[in-house]
């Protein structure tokens, strides 16, 4: 600060005091600075944390969704824990927000307060004691002039007195008044000197006083203002560090916990998830039986010998080509599928099940807490009438009732769907399920029982003791329904009412009014094959299309009547290759006469 030094001038005092102001001023106004640079960090801060809060919700997997099934993998697990320390990182971004502007913003605005109205104090009180200094100054000034302005006069008036008694012309009467004029100045001088010598004494005194207590006290308050300010700012300015490094440890578990979540990942157990998942159950399917055209060739020149090999030839590529047929690997529709899940894989049409049934349960708990709560409702509304009318639950007591019934009847059937898919029920693929019902009503027409069986590698195959008459006609008429070679004949045409995709095997594109021929109507599937041109054909929708078939005509004429010959399979036949395995997709309905 400024040093005062004896030689010093008010007026040098007033520039100090000026400079001093001007500092001081400077200080608050750096202070401020730093207390609105505070004020911006905690901003950022919370603005931080809010946007990781708002992150970490905005990835955090939502409820009833695929998101919330992912998290079965361990990856996916991870991920979540990674949010959630997100979650609490951002919190303590809000802690840190939370101490700066408490401890600091807050604490250096009370202080900046204090500090301006001490400021204006001690300056308050050195300007008051300035204009002392100099109203002592200007009264020393004005008796100092006045004494001098006296000693003047009563040097004129002596000289005047001096002039009149030498003057012999002059009378007596004029020289005493000279003499008592100048008695007088004298006189005033003299008081003007006792009075310029009390203000000098005063003056001094006071400069004295001023320059060696009032000013240095002052200067000495504004001083330690100033130093109270730097050590204050110092404090803040550690307190800033400190309130960062509060949260450091929590920082470092935050951080410690996602490098854990990283760690706990397992890639096996995450593919062997995906194994469970999306296994099918199906086994591993046989080998393919070689079929052996050359016997075709080995003819002999006699009747007998020709016609065995006829019949020989006739069979055998048949009955190869019915060990060929595998499993299907069926392709899947857009639609929701059947009720009881059998067009999925063994495995995850048990798992659908089951998903199925929990669902149920659960409906039939909340059910039944909705029935305990009314009947509890019930019981009161009899003890105490006032409260209300018992009857009036009976009505929502008997619809839970009948919900519970049908949830429960729902429940028992795909718990008797699942029950086949375990094994704990003689287990029926969709394919071997429709050779069975053909298999039914042939029986029913020879009264000869004929059972089906899977083989282990997933091929149909059929009881010794079946008539070998009926299975080869069967057989027949089953593989001549898909001879690539056969070319059906037109029984009419069809109009499209609506367009149709045809995405699955087997089936057409068509467009909405589109004419395509009709090579085989509805035999209660709901699909009726068409052609377009002699390459392109499949199945529709029946309910698609409208149907004009031309009865006149002799296609449709031996059409008709092979459908009514005999029970036989009509359906589609859709092979897959995939990886040297071929699959076959076969749908069925029964056509008989009168059926």
């Amino acid at each position: 600060m400024v040093e005062v030094k004896m030689g010093d001038c008010w007026s040098h005092t007033k520039d100090q005091f000026d400079n001093l102001e001007k500092h001081t001023q400077w200080g608050i106004e750096f202070m401020e600075r730093y207390n609105k640079f505070v004020k911006d960090r905690t901003d950022i801060e919370i603005s931080y944390a809010k946007q990781l809060r708002n992150l970490s919700k905005k990835y955090q997997p939502k409820r009833n969704s695929k998101e919330e099934e992912e998290q079965k993998y361990t990856s996916c697990r991870a991920f979540l824990t990674i949010l959630n320390e997100m979650n609490d990182y951002a919190g303590q971004h809000e802690v840190i927000a939370e101490n700066m502007s408490g401890l600091i913003f807050a604490e250096l605005s009370r202080y900046i307060q204090e500090l301006k109205q001490e400021r204006k104090l001690h300056f308050q009180e050195g300007r008051r004691a300035q204009q002392h200094i100099e109203s002592c100054w200007k009264q020393l000034e004005a008796s100092k002039r006045r004494f001098e302005r006296d000693c003047k006069e009563a040097g004129r008036a002596d000289q005047h007195f001096e002039k009149m008694d030498a003057d012999l012309n002059v009378t007596k009467a004029d020289v005493e008044k000279a003499r008592q004029q100048a008695l007088n100045r004298q006189q005033m001088a003299s008081d003007s000197k006792g009075e310029y010598s009390s203000v000098l004494q005063n003056f001094n005194k006071e400069q004295h006083e001023h320059y060696y207590t009032i000013i240095p006290n002052i200067f000495q308050k504004i001083q330690d203002l100033d130093e109270k300010r730097i050590v204050r700012i110092g404090e803040s300015m550690k307190t800033f560090s400190e309130v960062d490094r509060q949260v450091i440890p929590i920082i470092g578990k935050c951080l410690d916990g996602i490098t854990n979540a990283a760690e706990s990942i397992d890639q096996k157990h995450d593919t062997q998830l995906v194994v469970e998942a999306f296994k099918s159950g199906f086994e591993q399917p046989g080998d393919v039986d070689f079929e052996d055209f050359s016997q075709a060739m080995k003819r002999t020149v006699s009747e007998s010998s020709l016609s065995n090999s006829r019949s020989d030839s006739k069979q055998e590529p048949k009955s190869g080509k019915s060990k060929g047929k595998l499993w299907p690997f069926i392709k899947k529709n857009k639609g929701s599928g059947p009720e009881d899940f059998s067009h999925l894989p063994p495995e995850q049409r048990r798992k659908k099940l089951q998903q199925k049934i929990d669902e149920i349960k659960k409906e039939i708990q909340k059910e039944s807490y909705q029935r305990d709560a009314l009947t509890k409702m019930k019981d009161v509304y009899i003890k105490d009438p006032q409260m209300g009318d018992p009857n009036s639950v009976d009505p929502r007591l008997a619809e839970i009732e009948q919900t519970i019934e049908k949830l429960r009847q729902e429940s028992q059937k795909f718990e008797a769907w699942l029950a086949e898919v375990e094994g704990r029920l003689p287990a029926k693929t969709d394919q071997s399920r429709r050779q069975s019902e053909v298999y039914e009503l042939q029986s029913t027409a020879v009264n000869n029982c004929a059972q089906d069986r899977e083989s282990p590698d997933g091929s149909y195959t059929e009881e010794q003791n079946q008539d070998p008459q009926l299975k080869v006609a069967a057989q027949t008429e089953f593989d001549d329904e898909f001879d690539d070679e056969e070319i059906l004949p037109t029984i009419g045409t069809c109009k499209a009412m609506y367009p149709f995709e045809g995405q699955n095997e087997g089936t057409i594109a068509m467009a909405e009014g589109e004419t395509l021929n009709v090579i085989e109507e509805d035999k209660g599937d709901g699909w009726t094959r068409v052609r377009r041109n002699e390459d392109e054909e499949g199945y529709v929708p029946s309910s698609y299309v409208e149907v004009y078939l031309d009865k006149n005509a002799k296609a449709y004429e031996q059409y008709q009547r092979a459908v009514k010959s005999q029970p036989r399979w009509h359906g589609t036949g859709v092979t897959y290759r995939s990886d040297q395995i071929i699959k076959t997709e076969f749908k069925f309905s029964n056509c008989h006469d009168g059926i």
